[in-house]
């Protein structure tokens, strides 16, 4: 928990994700599992009026749970 209250951490996961989408090695499959989800729920939140969660907030556990699993499966990127 004390993680996610990081400032340093949410650095470092807004500055990876952002190399890790330009990079070539990750497929465009993968990046589209990290950019599609979190544009839908930016352009269509009355849409899914169940998840009381803020915009911003769902993009950084997106964004968290991506450079998790890309820093995991693809170190060098």
């Amino acid at each position: 928990m004390k993680k996610l209250l990081s400032l340093r951490h949410w650095g470092h996961v807004f500055k990876r994700a952002g190399k890790l989408l330009m990079s070539p090695q990750v497929p465009i499959g993968i990046k589209l599992l990290f950019v599609v989800p979190a544009l839908l729920y930016w352009v269509l939140p009355d849409v899914l009026p169940f998840m009381p969660i803020d915009d911003i907030a769902v993009t950084m556990m997106l964004a968290n749970w991506f450079t998790g699993w890309m820093e995991r499966k693809y170190p060098q990127a």
